[in-house]
Order: structure tokens, then C-alpha cells, then sequence
């Protein structure tokens, strides 16, 4: 006999006598032993081999002999040694074995819905609150400056027309006097008559004809005649330009309002509410609009003026030169751009056209430094220097052709972040807003400035202005460098004129402006400085003045038919579309080859036949004759061509590594916001995407509040196992759901992070801020999950043993999404993730009967979240338990002890997937 464990029932036993056998536990007395009794238990193993022994469910027994039923409002599990009370709202009949807890599972599911409402809906109901008063103060501050810009203009009107009739004076007077001897008298009388109409116009800033009739009158009446010398002295004084400019120069017009407000942003004392901010900002608007008006009428000391204002900013200049430029496709050794030699200058918008093919885009690529996957030939300088264009990253501007904005922000704030990010840190916050606000003003966003962007499934803002938000995301950052690839593509004409009326401002600020353009209007193509043309093959048909392209034209017999736009019939003619007229007979093949010979520029190898008849007097440098087709004619077989397509994605690769990771020197002068800065500002962004992305958000969690209820009513839990098979379920469907969830983190976003990459934005506090907000998410979910699975299946685990292993593993596999999400396309990132968990919960489960298989499942993050959960569960069984625990944890090879190590191996994994996922966005990108 052994003894009966805590949680047993084995009372002693009675011999059947016919049988001789001692009941219930089935064995024999020994034979010829008469003295001999029966005893108590004879057998203590698991409870699928002695279940008998172990005290029934329903049943609780203080002692190895006693058994008592539960009594109604307590439970009794298998093997108790007391009967436990139920919770209050939970259901406990008498012989009950486990308490009825759904009731608690609503009342968590109900908090958590309420406390998730109150959270979106009050830091909505914040976010709209304040920026409501932002706007109320805005609004406010515009108003207030457009009152005072009308004042101020209806002065100037009204003292204009004071002096015209002061002027109309002094040639009555000087028709009327003759005498020499009042005219300096005359001449006081004329100034005390000018300075009497000014303190009639402060006073009264609407003057009546009526009134300058009867100063004149009275002027008249007093006074006698002027010389003719005076008066000429007179008319130079009027007509000096000086003080023309000084009179209606705005700049001294503004400083008597608001020169205290600028002095206070000079001397470090800057306005710190929005209204303040705003007011200033507005004036300063109102200023340069005036300014603008001046600058039509502008003298040359009023140039000079404004060159020598202290008070202006000054951005650095850029000028970029380029000779023999040619870059050409490494995987298929193709030239797309060939011997393109001029310069781009500041100041100066430059056209890029050229039929489709013509490598215009790929043009912009190799300024800009984004010509990966390419051999690039010849030089690039800036300012007369040898220096990478990715110095000068912080200060230049690069506007794709696809029109990369963040569709859940509004169009304000997609601009007040890039000017964030990319200005300087010297700059103040008044000075912010005011680069924010000129933008929007004169890209004419006002009226859509609050405004969500809108996706292709949410309709937002027009395309025009979608457009225009695009091209201010790189106006905000004040670029020295702006580069635009089509931003007038899919404008009507009137946008297109706000938009380059809006870069022709930017250039009068010593802006080099580069852009691609696909056949402007006559008006957009009066407002360029210089054009580029591209023929097919990337070769240059034309590069210098647009006011001397139709002349050059002229030159080699071309005449632009009348009523035709001068810009169409080039890209007509460099399409092969339409013939060049007059007699030269020139083919638009032979168009580079002129431009060559024009320009005295070596002619290629392979073109030099098609300027055998033109003159060949001009030199040809035979060491810059380069064969186009290179080894292209040599045949090379499929393992070459296999070989050499590996190498070129190996160098590939390899450009990407060291662009992202070996940072060039910095050469734009200009401090921006550091990663903890630019952390901040992310967080933010992010905050309010993921507000305004609540319903999405909310699918989620009812799919994971079903997914637990599912599960949780249809496993049956066993106590043999300690729940094992629901505690699978569990991890295979929290992990799919999971990384599904968290696929959207990074999937959607690619094209934005690259262009906000490439701009000099961190790519470290972008990741940071994303992951951040996620764990809001890794926190809840395991909530909803276990508020459904654990209520319904009631295991004998506590609530915070199962919350803490399901956290661990939720932070987990976000890590591994992040990866997958980052380096696969959206729709296999999606299939890896529905793979990974049911193959790894698969490994993880089977028969560790080789080191091998044993060495992998310890790989896999199902068997360590799995067996936390089975451990939390098993620890809660003792006394009679022991033996079923030992066997059971035994056969699964887990360790009672390893609870700790599970939750550490899991969280090691999420951070592990998080710095793949960081290093593969910062290195892979697709072409």
C-alpha cells in the first residue's frame, strides 16, 4: 500500500468474498493469509491509468476518506481538496466542477469598448476642438491683415491722387506767376498745401474730389506766380525715383504697423500664442503681396533695395553643370541618357521635354542622385565642384511624378510636417507657420487647407490640388535645388499657371528649378528661363534660352507653322510624327548631331555617319568616341547572361547599402531636427492617422472578440493535457490575425518613407514612432482575445498569466510582420503570414525524436508561447496532480521552470524581428 496524495480518495477497501478480491481497487489478498485485511489504494499514476483514486469533479475531499459534495455558490474541480466559492455574477449549482464566468467576460468586453470609444472619441473631440481654434485665430489674423492691407492700399490710392492734384497745382501757379521774386514763397505754400492733404487723408482715409478741388483753391488764391527753374526743381523731386520708391515702397509702409512685432522676433522675443503667430504671419503675407504688385513697377533703386535687405533670408545658391553625362542600364547594358552636357542655373526655370522614351525622367534621376541600377559616365558639378549631390539633400527639393501624400492627413498637415522636419532648427515657430502659410497661400490651397488628402478608395481633394500638395511638400522645406518630374500633368491651365506662377516666385528667391514638362501651353511656356530637349535615345536636341529656341530653330530651316504652339511642334518633330519643314531636309535623327556641331562638342562614334554631310571641319575627339553597343552584339549563353544578371543585382544591393548606410558629407549649411525631435513630430503624424483609422481598428478587434469566442466554446479543455489543444488554436489563430493587422504598419506607406528617406528625414524615428503607437494595439488585443477564449474555457490559470504570455507573443509576431511587410509585396507578405503560424505551430507540436527537429522547433516562437501557456496552467495542479503533470510535461519536453525563459525568448524574437525589419527597410527598395 502507498499513501493516498492531497486531492485523492481512496478509502480503505472491502473484500469481496466470492471473488476475493478487495473493491475498488481490484487486487487480491495473498493466498493462505487469513489474517491478512484489505487496505487502502494500491496504485497512484496519472489520471488516464488511476482516475478512480482522484477526487470526482464536483467533489472536494479534505482528506484520503472523506469525500463531500460542492455546495451550491462553489465549485469543486477534479482532485480539490476544497470546495472554492464563485465569483458574484457567476453561476455555481450544487456538484458544480467549474463556474460559469461569460457574464464577466461581457462586463470586460463592455469596459473595453467603452474605454476604446472614449479614447478615440475625446482625443478626436481634442484634436477637432483645438484645431478649431486654430482656425478661429487664423481666420482672425487674415482678416485683421486684409483690413489693414485695404487701408493701407485706399491711402496710397488717395495720396496718389493728392499729388496729381498738387502737380495740377504747380502748373496752374506756374502759368499764373511769372515773378521771381515769391517763388520761394510759392514753393512753401505748394508743400504746406501737399502736407495739409496728407493730415486730411490720415484723418479721413476716403478723400472726396471735392476736397482736393478746394485745397487747391485756396492755394491758389494765396499765392503768385514760380519761376520755371523752380518749378523744373520741383518736377525732379517729384519724379526722382528714390524717393518715388521710398513713398511707395511697401516695406516702409508695413514697418510703421508692424515693425514692433518684427523687432520682437528679431531680438529673440517671438509671439508664442496662435493668434500672435498668425497675425504676424499674416502681415508678413500682405507684405510680400505688395511687394509682388511693386515689384512690376520696380526702379532700379528699388533692386537695389531689396538685394541689400538684412532682414531678408538668403538661401544658399546651387548651380549644377554637367558634360558628357550618359547613363546606361546595367542589367541590359541599354544607354538611356547619352553625352548630355550644359548647366542648370539659380534663379532660372528650366523646361526638360522631349518625346516618351527620351530619358527625361532619367535626366532628373541623375541630378537628383537617384540613378540606381545605373552606370553613370561623365561629370557632375556643383557649383563648379566635384561634390555628390547628396550633401546638398537637406536643402533640395525632388517632387515624384506620382503624387506621394499621405491620403488621411489633412493638406495642412502634410505641409506643417515636412517644413517640421526639413527646415532649420534656427528657424522660429512664427517663421514656420509663415513658410506654411505663403506656401498655401500662393499655391491657392486656402479653401482646402483642412481638408483630408483622400486615397483612391476615400475620395479626398481634387487632382489639381493633390497636385499642388505634392509640389508644396518641397516648397515648405525653402530648397535651393527644386526638382519637378511632370507636376503639371493632369492640370487644367489655370492650375498650371498657379502652379509655376508659385515657382516663378520661388525662383525670383535664387531657387534652381528643374522640371519636366509634356507639352505646356503657350502661356506655361512663356514663363520658363531655359529648355532642355531630349530626343529619343536620350540625346540633347537643344539646350540654352526659351526666348532663343524658335530663333535656333530658324537657323536649321525649321519655321513653326502660325496658330501652332511652338512647344508641340518640337515634340511633334523629335517624334518622328511630323516632318521638318523648309529645305535643309533634316531628319529628327539628325537634330543631336546639329546641336553637336553647334556647340563644337565631339561627336559619337556611331553617329558620325549622320554628320558626314553636314561639315566636318569640326574636330572630333576620337578618345570620346565610345562604341554605343559596347559587347552587346556578343552572343552570350543563358549561364552568362544568368551570371551577369546576379552580379548586377549583387552591385545593386551593394549601391543601396552604402547610400543608406554610408552618409556623405553634409554640405547644405542647414541644421534640421534630430532623431528625437523628428520622433516627436512622427508621433504625432501617426497619432492622428491612427485615429482616423478607429473603424478599421474596431474590425479588428471583433475578429479577434470572435476568433476567442469560437475557440473558446468549441475546445473541450483537458485536464490530462492541461488545455494544450486549445492553447494551440490560440497561438496559431492570435499570431495569423496579428500579423495580418500589423502587415499595414509599413506595407502602405513604402512610397512615402522612401521619398521622406531620400529628403534626409530619419529613417530610425520613423520606425520608432510606428512601432510606438502599434503597442496600443499589442496591449488590447490580448484583452479582447482572452476576455472571449479564456471566460469560455475557464482554465485553471489566472487571467494575468494568459495576458502576459499572449503580450509576449503579440509583440512577437508584430516583429516578424514588420519584416515580412517590408520586404515582400503587399499580397505575399499577406500569404507568409497566414504560412508562418499554422507550419511553425506544426513543427512546434511534433515528436522531438532527433536533435535536429528538436534544434529547429526551439527556432520557432509557437513552441516557446505554447509552452508558457501550458506551464502557467500546469504550475495550478498539485497534490495527486503531480504524476499526470510530470508525465504530461515530460512527453511535450517542457520544463515547469521555464515559464520566465519562454516570456524572455519571446520578447528577444519581437526585437530581433524589429531590427530585421529596420535594417531591411533602410537597405532593400524595389526598381
Amino acid at each position: 500500500m502507498i499513501p493516498c496524495p492531497l486531492g485523492s480518495y481512496c478509502p480503505l477497501a472491502k473484500l469481496n468474498k466470492t471473488t476475493g478480491v478487495c473493491e475498488p481497487y481490484l487486487y487480491q489478498l495473498p493466498p493462505m493469509q487469513p489474517n491478512h485485511t484489505c487496505g487502502g489504494a494500491n496504485v497512484w499514476a496519472d489520471v488516464s491509468s488511476s482516475s478512480d483514486i482522484f477526487c470526482s469533479a464536483g467533489s472536494y475531499c479534505p482528506t484520503s476518506i472523506k469525500r463531500i459534495s460542492c455546495s451550491s455558490g462553489h465549485y469543486c474541480r477534479m482532485g480539490s481538496t476544497s470546495e472554492k466559492r464563485c465569483f458574484k455574477l457567476s453561476s455555481c449549482n450544487s456538484n458544480t466542477a467549474t463556474q460559469n464566468m461569460r457574464a464577466y467576460g461581457i462586463m470586460l468586453i463592455a469596459a473595453l469598448s467603452t474605454l476604446l470609444l472614449i479614447i478615440y472619441n475625446c482625443s478626436d473631440q481634442v484634436l477637432t476642438t483645438r484645431e478649431r481654434r486654430v482656425a478661429k485665430s487664423r481666420e482672425a489674423a487674415a482678416r485683421s491683415a486684409r483690413k489693414t492691407a485695404n487701408a493701407r492700399q485706399r491711402w496710397q490710392f488717395a495720396k496718389d491722387a493728392t499729388k496729381k492734384g498738387a502737380m495740377g497745382l504747380q502748373a496752374q501757379l506756374s502759368r499764373t506767376f511769372k515773378k521771381d521774386a515769391g517763388n520761394l514763397e510759392k514753393f512753401k505754400i505748394l508743400k504746406q498745401a501737399n502736407s495739409e492733404a496728407d493730415v486730411e487723408l490720415l484723418s479721413h482715409p476716403r478723400p472726396t474730389t471735392s476736397s482736393m478741388v478746394a485745397s487747391s483753391s485756396v492755394a491758389t488764391n494765396k499765392k503768385g506766380k514760380e519761376p520755371s527753374g523752380l518749378m523744373q526743381m520741383i518736377h525732379e523731386i517729384e519724379n526722382d525715383p528714390d524717393i518715388d520708391d521710398i513713398e511707395n515702397d511697401p516695406d516702409t509702409e508695413i514697418e510703421t504697423r508692424g515693425k514692433s512685432v518684427t523687432e520682437n522676433v528679431s531680438k529673440g522675443k517671438q509671439p508664442h500664442t496662435h493668434s500672435q503667430i498668425f497675425k504676424y504671419a499674416y502681415s508678413q503675407l500682405e507684405k510680400e503681396k505688395a511687394q509682388q504688385k511693386e515689384n512690376k513697377k520696380l526702379t532700379f533703386s528699388g533692386v537695389i533695395k531689396m538685394a541689400t535687405n538684412t532682414e531678408r533670408r538668403k538661401r544658399p545658391l546651387i548651380e549644377i553643370s554637367f558634360k558628357d553625362l550618359t547613363l546606361t542600364l546595367k542589367a541590359q547594358n541599354k544607354h538611356i541618357l547619352r553625352y548630355v552636357t550644359g548647366k542648370i542655373k539659380p534663379g532660372r526655370i528650366t523646361a526638360v521635354m522631349g518625346p516618351s522614351g527620351a530619358g527625361k525622367t532619367t535626366f532628373l534621376s541623375a541630378l537628383a542622385g537617384k540613378a540606381l541600377g545605373c552606370s553613370v559616365t561623365g561629370s557632375v558639378l556643383i557649383n563648379g565642384r566635384n561634390e555628390s549631390i547628396h550633401s546638398f539633400k537637406k536643402i533640395t527639393g525632388f517632387v515624384p511624378q506620382d503624387d506621394v501624400v499621405h491620403g488621411n492627413l489633412t493638406v495642412e498637415e502634410n505641409l506643417w510636417f515636412s517644413a517640421q522636419c526639413r527646415l532649420s532648427v534656427d528657424l522660429s515657430k512664427p517663421e514656420k507657420v509663415l513658410v506654411v502659410e505663403r506656401v498655401i497661400e500662393f499655391l491657392g490651397l486656402q479653401s482646402v487647407r483642412n481638408s483630408l488628402v483622400g486615397t483612391v478608395e476615400k475620395r479626398g481633394i481634387s487632382g489639381g490640388q493633390r497636385k499642388r500638395v505634392n509640389v508644396g511638400l518641397e516648397m515648405v522645406m525653402e530648397p535651393s535645388l527644386l526638382i519637378l518630374d511632370e507636376p503639371t500633368s493632369g492640370l487644367d491651365s489655370a492650375s498650371s499657371q498657379l502652379l509655376l506662377r508659385a515657382l516663378r516666385r520661388e525662383a525670383l528667391e535664387g531657387v534652381n528649378i528643374c522640371m519636366v514638362v509634356h507639352q505646356p501651353s503657350y502661356a506655361l511656356y512663356k514663363m520658363f528661363d531655359d529648355l532642355i530637349l531630349l530626343g529619343k535615345g536620350g540625346l540633347t536636341v537643344y539646350h540654352g534660352s526659351a526666348k532663343k529656341v524658335e530663333e535656333y530653330f530658324l537657323g536649321l530651316g525649321i519655321n513653326i507653322p502660325e496658330r501652332i504652339n511652338p512647344p508641340d511642334y518640337f515634340i511633334d518633330i523629335l517624334e518622328g510624327l511630323t516632318a521638318p519643314g523648309g529645305s535643309s531636309g533634316l531628319s529628327y535623327k539628325d537634330l543631336p548631331v546639329r546641336w553637336m556641331l553647334h556647340n563644337g562638342y565631339p561627336i559619337p562614334l556611331d553617329m558620325r555617319q549622320n554628320a558626314v554631310q553636314y561639315d566636318m571641319s569640326h574636330s572630333v575627339n576620337s578618345a570620346n568616341e565610345i562604341d554605343p553597343h559596347g559587347s552587346s552584339h556578343a552572343d552570350k549563353t543563358f549561364a552568362g547572361e544568368l551570371w551577369q544578371d546576379m552580379r548586377n543585382n549583387v552591385e545593386l544591393r551593394g549601391e543601396k547599402i552604402r547610400h543608406n548606410f554610408f552618409k556623405s558629407k553634409d554640405l547644405s549649411d542647414r541644421k534640421t531636427p534630430g532623431v528625437f525631435k523628428q520622433y516627436k513630430y512622427f508621433l504625432i503624424r501617426v497619432g492622428k492617422q491612427r485615429l482616423r483609422e478607429a473603424r478599421m481598428q474596431a474590425i479588428d478587434y471583433l475578429i479577434l472578440l470572435l476568433a476567442g469566442a469560437c475557440l473558446g466554446s468549441l475546445t473541450k479543455g483537458s485536464e490530462q493535457t492541461f488545455g494544450a489543444a486549445g492553447y494551440t488554436y490560440t497561438v496559431i489563430a492570435v499570431s495569423l490575425l496579428c500579423k495580418i493587422a500589423a502587415l499595414r504598419s509599413f506595407s502602405l506607406e513604402k512610397l512615402h518613407y522612401w521619398r521622406e528617406s531620400d529628403s534626409g528625414m530619419s529613417s530610425l524615428a520613423y520606425f520608432l514612432s510606428k512601432d510606438t503607437l502599434d503597442h496600443f494595439n499589442t496591449v488590447i488585443k490580448p484583452v479582447v482575445y482572452l476576455s472571449m477564449f479564456y471566460f469560455f474555457t475557464n482554465p485553471r490559470s489566472t487571467f494575468a498569466d494568459n495576458y502576459i504570455v499572449l503580450l509576449c507573443l503579440v509583440y512577437c509576431v508584430t516583429g516578424i510582420a514588420y519584416a515580412l511587410s517590408i520586404f515582400f509585396e503587399p499580397g505575399a507578405a499577406q500569404l507568409w503570414s497566414v504560412l508562418l503560424p499554422v507550419v511553425l505551430t506544426l513543427v512546434a507540436t511534433q515528436r522531438k525524436d532527433s536533435k535536429i527537429l528538436k534544434d529547429i522547433a526551439n527556432l520557432c516562437y509557437s513552441k516557446w508561447a505554447l509552452q508558457a501557456l501550458v506551464v502557467a496552467n500546469a504550475e495550478r495542479y498539485q497534490g495527486v496532480w503531480l504524476i499526470t503533470r510530470c508525465g504530461s510535461l515530460l512527453k511535450s519536453g517542457y520544463n515547469l521552470h521555464d515559464w520566465s525563459l519562454c516570456i524572455s525568448i519571446l520578447i528577444l524574437m519581437g526585437v530581433i524581428g524589429r531590427a530585421i525589419a529596420f535594417f531591411c527597410m533602410v537597405t532593400f527598395r524595389k526598381k
